[in-house]
């Protein structure tokens, strides 16, 4: 039987494309080490080695290293309590712990700040970070729960292991790829976010980096600052690949797999579901609650619908335009990444990753300085905010297509292919089609992100743009928050069709 990594060279026009999509990619970082030869060492190195960029670093670590692992404990627990437990109405509860994801981060944070006040510094980032954020482990961790054969559970029981023990040894294990991959994603949007931590007055790299651009556009000190922001997601990436290892997770067929015994909760029932409820005030009550209290203190003089309909539209038709094509440029890379392990494929697959983890504005700095110098007509066009959107989004996409193509063995590929059909049609007729609901997924994920991406969108998108997003900050900008609140309650509404999508297809993909 041909060995899974073969499958690249009867392919070839996938390691072309996922090639090219990353060399793309790579175009971002070309640009700070450009700025950077053309500062020169001395004034890079003095504007790298000083005590603010320690600082920022310091501030960086903290959120990751506090935000990531409490939003896996609270991932898993959720996901636990949804699809492995007999909690009362958890299939309400499921759909709860995904719908945090229409709320934007930024939008997280106005509530919290307008809500309370003095909210601010490194407690008030970690906090609102986990409540908008842990869904992105939630969804793949829950997934995973539904796909586990209790098999190996039983096994590991009849050996005398106790619950603690057996969920410890046998089922945390399983859940790694899933783990991994989350954690990567809230990872590297901790990297990148920009209006979340403005409200709570918390600097980061990224509010460093955007503050220094709207400064003195393109400075040097900006550009040196996203350098160690690239740094950062090498770290990130290093240690999600060394945990993630090279195992394989999926099987040619069923077997005898069957669906585990839900445990009983018993007199842990009402507790579970008051954590339930808990989390569910914190990261859907807040928001909506403050949105809702705004929205009464304006009244209907807020209601501008000549501008928000106007945004309205032209958010959803880049949201779906992006999305669209961010899931078609991170299929090939996705493809590679599990059925053609390597190094070059490793390096690859981390360009795309790489440029996931930088601001906005670096992206739209980068992509301005190439159209203006060497490609005028696709300045501020169409083209040229989708492409920033495809690079800035291609992490969400590749985590949940990897997952999906994970599931589909390699060898219903090479089966197709010894009935005589072409590697391309064997490929359409096999993977591609089981891969769907990640695709659907993956998309979905993308167009949340573009619906509330700000930055990039100011800097890139044509003349007589104005997105939601950038309504809202004019006006919570302004001080304006019952103005702020109609683009704040049509981006939730109009965010969770993909939520409720995400739901959908997360279950289809585990085959419920």
């Amino acid at each position: 039987m041909a060995k899974p990594h073969s499958a690249a060279h009867h392919v070839p026009w996938m390691q072309v494309s996922a090639t090219l999509v990353s060399l793309f990619a790579v175009v971002p970082v070309g640009f700070i080490v450009w700025i950077a030869w053309q500062t020169g060492w001395k004034t890079s190195a003095s504007l790298i080695f000083r005590p603010r960029v320690a600082e920022l670093l310091w501030n960086t670590a903290r959120l990751v290293l506090f935000a990531v692992p409490v939003s896996m404990a609270l991932a898993i627990l959720l996901a636990w309590l949804t699809e492995r437990s007999d909690l009362p109405g958890r299939r309400v509860w499921a759909w709860f712990c995904i719908a945090p994801l229409a709320v934007p981060a930024f939008v997280h944070s106005y509530a919290w700040v307008t809500l309370i006040p003095g909210l601010e510094g490194p407690f008030a980032g970690v906090l609102i970070s986990v409540v908008a954020y842990f869904p992105f482990l939630y969804l793949p961790v829950a997934a995973t729960f539904r796909r586990l054969d209790p098999a190996l559970e039983d096994a590991a029981a009849s050996l005398g292991f106790g619950p603690w023990r057996v969920f410890l040894r046998v089922v945390v294990p399983q859940l790694r790829v899933a783990l991994c991959g989350g954690a990567l994603l809230v990872g590297l949007h901790l990297l990148a976010e920009y209006g979340l931590y403005v409200f709570v007055r918390f600097d980061t790299f990224t509010t460093a980096i955007v503050d220094q651009f709207q400064s003195t556009f393109n400075g040097p000190a900006a550009t040196m600052l996203a350098g160690v922001l690239v740094a950062c997601c090498l770290v990130l990436l290093a240690l999600e690949a060394m945990l993630r290892g090279n195992a394989r997770y999926s099987r040619v067929g069923s077997g005898a797999a069957r669906h585990a015994q839900r445990a009983r909760l018993g007199a842990m029932t009402i507790p579970c579901l008051l954590t339930m409820a808990f989390v569910v005030i914190l990261s859907l009550g807040v928001p909506l609650l403050t949105i809702g209290r705004w929205l009464a203190i304006g009244g209907a003089s807020i209601w501008r619908l000549d501008a928000i309909g106007l945004a309205l539209v032209q958010t959803t038709l880049l949201a779906v335009l992006g999305g669209l094509l961010t899931t078609l440029m991170a299929i090939p890379m996705a493809w590679l990444s599990i059925r053609a392990p390597g190094r070059l494929q490793r390096a690859l697959e981390h360009t795309n990753y790489i440029v996931g983890s930088l601001p906005g504005a670096v992206v739209a700095l980068a992509l301005v300085t190439i159209t203006v110098r060497v490609a005028f007509p696709l300045y501020q066009t169409m083209t040229t905010i989708l492409l920033s959107y495809g690079l800035m989004f291609l992490p969400r996409a590749l985590v949940s297509l990897r997952a999906s193509i994970a599931q589909a063995p390699v060898e219903l590929e090479q089966a197709a292919g010894s009935l005589g059909r072409s590697p391309a049609r064997a490929l359409w007729a096999t993977t591609i089609r089981l891969a769907a609901p990640g695709a659907a997924a993956s998309m979905a994920l993308s167009s949340l992100g573009i619906m509330n991406e700000l930055t990039a969108t100011q800097m890139l998108a044509p003349t007589g743009t104005r997105t939601l997003a950038m309504g809202f900050w004019a006006l919570s900008g302004e001080l304006d928050y019952a103005g702020a609140a109609p683009y704040a309650l049509i981006m939730v509404l109009i965010s969770l069709p993909f939520t409720w999508l995400l739901h959908v297809q997360s279950k289809r993909m585990a085959g419920q």
